[in-house]
């Protein structure tokens, strides 16, 4: 008869492994879109990490969006012309400095992506509704440590 699992030894442990499921699941999920969508699976978190920077107000250079992917020049550039081939996103001049080239987001991939994952952001946001401010507050700093915690391994 085979003995029951034993319990994780430390505290929190049991959230840690739902995390790394739940990371699991939405990276499948972002792999669905990318598949459907004739896009390498670099493609999407390149339209994230340009959508984020967006919504922050910040402008994106190739250099900037290769270092957040971690991505050489040549990765970069191929990545940017696919994007801009497939209508995703566009090379712009910098409207803070006319000498610098950006990466903005098209429209079209902004409506891409909501169709595709508007209903996994819809149900999260009703999941949070639940929560009070002090626990929406836990969350955040749980999760930004952890983002946190892994970001200082890319460095």
């Amino acid at each position: 008869m085979p003995s029951p699992p034993s319990p994780d030894p430390a505290p929190g442990m049991e959230i840690v492994h739902l995390l790394r499921a739940v990371t699991v699941e939405l990276g499948l999920h972002s792999a669905r879109f990318a598949q459907q969508n004739g896009m390498h699976p670099t493609d999407v978190r390149a339209l994230i990490a340009l959508m984020d920077a967006r919504r922050a107000g910040e402008e994106t250079t190739a250099g900037h969006l290769g270092s957040a992917l971690g991505l050489n020049s040549a990765g970069t550039t191929a990545l940017v012309d696919r994007l801009e081939k497939a209508g995703q996103v566009r090379r712009v001049r910098s409207g803070r400095d006319r000498r610098r080239v950006v990466i903005e987001v098209e429209e079209r991939a902004v409506e891409l992506g909501q169709a595709f994952f508007g209903p996994l952001i819809e149900r999260s946001v009703e999941l949070l509704r639940a929560y009070d401010e002090g626990q929406l507050a836990a969350i955040r700093g749980f999760l930004g440590g952890v983002r946190e915690a892994a970001a200082e391994g890319r460095a």
